[in-house]
């Protein structure tokens, strides 16, 4: 066996949509829930699956992760083209995407490469021309950007559409808590204070807090958090294209995949839980300090208990891009169902100064009004006192 035969990726299994008039691969069309040829024009619509949306037991699937879960070959997977032939290599955590040599849509098994097989996804809903439209809208809109960005974009951005990997998880929390609630009252004291330059004591009600003991118990069901299992985009990024419709997910399909690229998860389900949990615990302090009552909290301990987790594997669709703008790099996405755009941008700086300066003789002139304002009333009140005395 030669060498290069003893480092060659294995070749994959494969889902193909020939057309039935031209033999051409068919690609999947946002927002019409078809496959069509982009030679002849034919569209298939792709079938509906009635099958249930499933949550899966969380404590069962990291025992099966922990024993059974396969990683990535180490080269990338050798890809088969049915249109003109080809072999090619897929890039390391992409199970489909388009032949390097002609173009067509290449849909690999994602369960070849992880234990967890997406059941449910989100097709594409916004297509090509709308995403670069949100895009080239979202820059137009962006504070303190550099005049020439917009013309730069319009001619070196090109959109990907992608399918992302993520988790969403479910579960029953019961959480104790100790800490204190904080009541405020007032007093009042007598302080010295000077008018019109000469120093007298006044009394003023000043906040106090009184701090009492405060324990208790709070239990929230948690239905659908999300956290994204792609380590090829930033998750300051990805998380908030947030609002996803999930209650429009349908049954896994390839069909929904030819055309675009997709991922296999990064983020294994267990360490998806343990970000999962950081939301959570968010939401559960603010509903531990509502419980506390009073003006302010303390909490001092928190336990939180998670029954009846379980989760789901999907796939969300996003357009992603990245340009150059004076030799940086900027990288974009768009939520492949509302449009709604998220990315790196950069910044003019003489834009941000002058709008300091402009702020700072904002405040200049502001105090300037309010001294002469308190300058003109402390003499009208001198001016009154005289002419009290006077008669």
């Amino acid at each position: 066996m030669s060498e290069s035969e003893k480092t060659s990726p294995p070749p994959v299994q494969q889902a193909t949509f020939p057309c039935r008039q031209c033999g051409a691969a068919l690609h999947f069309v946002p927002g019409q829930g078809s496959l069509e040829c982009p030679w002849c024009g034919y569209e298939s619509p792709v079938e509906e699956i009635q099958l249930e949306i499933r949550e899966y037991d969380l404590n069962e699937a990291i025992q099966a992760l922990h024993k059974a879960e396969k990683a990535l070959p180490d080269t990338e997977t050798l890809a088969h083209c049915d249109t003109c032939g080809a072999e090619f290599q897929l890039d390391a955590n992409v199970t489909s995407g388009d032949c390097p040599f002609c173009g067509s849509p290449v849909v690999t098994a994602a369960d070849q490469y992880r234990l967890f097989k997406p059941r449910s996804l989100l097709p594409f809903k916004v297509d090509r021309k709308q995403a670069q439209d949100a895009f080239h809208k979202w820059l137009g809109s962006l504070w303190f950007a550099p005049n020439a960005l917009v013309k730069h974009v319009r001619a070196s951005e090109k959109l990907t559409g992608i399918y992302l990997p993520y988790w969403t998880f479910d579960s029953q929390t019961t959480t104790q808590y100790s800490g204190q609630r904080g009541d405020i009252y007032y007093v009042t004291v007598t302080v010295p204070v000077v008018v019109n330059g000469r120093r007298t004591m006044q009394r003023r009600r000043e906040p106090r807090i009184r701090w009492t003991p405060a324990s208790g118990l709070v239990r929230r069901h948690f239905d659908d958090i999300l956290v994204g299992a792609t380590q090829t985009l930033p998750r300051t990024i990805t998380d908030n294209l947030q609002p996803w419709d999930l209650d429009a997910l349908v049954p896994y399909q390839d069909a929904y995949l030819s055309g675009f690229r997709s991922e296999v998860y990064q983020v294994k389900v267990d360490e998806g839980f343990d970000l999962a949990r950081r939301i959570m615990d968010n939401i559960i302090r603010a509903d531990v300090r509502r419980d506390i009552g009073g003006d302010q909290q303390r909490i001092h301990r928190m336990h939180t208990q998670h029954a009846h987790s379980t989760f789901k594997h999907i796939l969300l669709p996003v357009w992603a891009a990245a340009f150059r703008y004076r030799g940086k790099s900027y990288r974009f996405v768009i939520n492949g169902r509302t449009g709604r755009v998220q990315g790196e941008r950069p910044y003019s700086w003489i834009k941000i100064m002058l709008a300091a300066v402009a702020g700072m003789a904002l405040l200049a002139g502001a105090l300037y009004v309010f001294s002469e304002y308190s300058q003109q009333g402390a003499a009208s009140v001198n001016y009154h006192s005289q002419d009290y005395y006077r008669y």
